[in-house]
């Protein structure tokens, strides 16, 4: 199994490391434009087994990852590969734990899984790492329904069958991480974590991980939901009351109102929240039989609630707030959703956690 790590301007630990991995993995390091400045440490590495290849320039993780990940899927396409970071917080065992769980899962059978070495953050650990793990593995079960311990890990799995898709993923640096992450979710790809020791070197002072912006940016989705659904719902509320006026109706002012803005928001939701490219027909069907639930919903709401005196504007807006965050999940997981029964849940194996490596 190949071992790659994208370093850029590393110190010694990244030799210790490729030394300790060999020579029962095979390590492949990519060199992100460091420069002159760190040829002996690239050239230390190579010495002590490492096949190294280099970048003229920095153009980040991501596209470090990727380079990697070509190279491998063109010289050795029927290999697995575990991703690791060059700053120690990787420990050999660490690595280890990873590839055996993808070595196991291989021999036994089962369906191609990405895996994570997901950290415990127990010990000393930095407050901004903390709540920033916390927050954005939130925001992730919100968006994914994944419930992972450690959505921040740079130690990740891939069985050969998922290095051509890892490698089409979009996003650049942090982003294409938790790319990967909502990509698995929708491709129905499970995502099994194992447990590692956690080990932050110097206060973890070269952290880029911003917990705000990122956090922000894995829940792009629900804020573009938000805005179809306010949207939709404002659409819906202007036709509930014309109609109601119209008509005399409640069931044909409800009906009427979530027919045209449920036609509205299901285009936007398919393509600009799920970005899903599952036939129209199918997922129609499915958002159909929700919208019908949640008319029947909505219906028996407003009817008690106008019944207890209360205004049919306040009730349309206590009944819409309170069927918004069921229709999301719902929508994620069944609608939109193209994954294996499986990928919606996440095993954790644990293993012996382990010191920081020495300096």
């Amino acid at each position: 199994m190949w071992v790659l790590i994208a370093a850029y301007e590393p110190g010694p630990r990244l030799v210790e490391l490729v030394d300790a991995l060999r020579p029962r993995h095979r390590v492949l390091v990519v060199d992100d434009g460091s420069g002159q400045a760190f040829a002996a440490v690239f050239a230390a590495a190579a010495h002590a087994g490492a096949h190294v290849l280099a970048h003229d320039a920095n153009q980040g993780k991501a596209a470090a990852l990727r380079t990697g990940m070509a190279w491998l899927h063109r010289h050795h396409p029927t290999e697995a590969l575990v991703c690791a970071d060059s700053d120690g917080q990787h420990r050999p065992d660490d690595i280890e734990a990873v590839a055996r769980v993808l070595a196991d899962r291989e021999a036994s059978g089962l369906q191609p899984a990405l895996v994570l070495g997901a950290r415990g953050f127990d010990g000393e650990v930095p407050l901004r790492s903390r709540v920033g793990n916390r927050t954005v593995s939130a925001a992730t079960a919100m968006v994914t329904g994944l419930r992972l311990d450690d959505t921040q890990t740079g130690l990740r799995g891939y069985p050969a069958a998922l290095v051509p898709w890892a490698i089409g993923v979009h996003g650049e640096r942090f982003a294409y991480e938790m790319r990967v992450l909502l990509e698995a979710s929708r491709a129905g790809i499970p995502v099994v974590e194992v447990r590692i020791g956690t080990v932050y070197l110097d206060g973890n002072v070269g952290s880029h991980f911003r917990p705000v912006a990122d956090s922000l940016r894995v829940l792009a989705p629900v804020a573009v939901f938000a805005a179809s659904s306010l949207g939709a719902f404002a659409l819906d509320t202007a036709v509930l009351l014309a109609l109601a006026d119209l008509t005399g109706s409640l069931a044909v002012a409800v009906v009427g109102a979530r027919l045209l803005s449920g036609s509205v928001n299901f285009l936007i939701n398919r393509r600009a929240v799920f970005a899903s490219r599952d036939s129209v027909a199918r997922e129609a069907s499915r958002y159909l039989a929700l919208a019908l639930a949640l008319v029947g919903a909505s219906y028996v709401s407003l009817t008690l609630l106008t019944a207890l005196g209360t205004p049919l504007l306040l009730a349309k807006v206590t009944t819409d707030v309170g069927l918004w965050a069921l229709s999301f999940g719902i929508q994620r997981a069944v609608v939109f959703g193209r994954r294996a029964p499986s990928a919606r849940r996440t095993a954790l194996v644990s293993t012996s956690t382990a010191k920081p490596m020495p300096k």
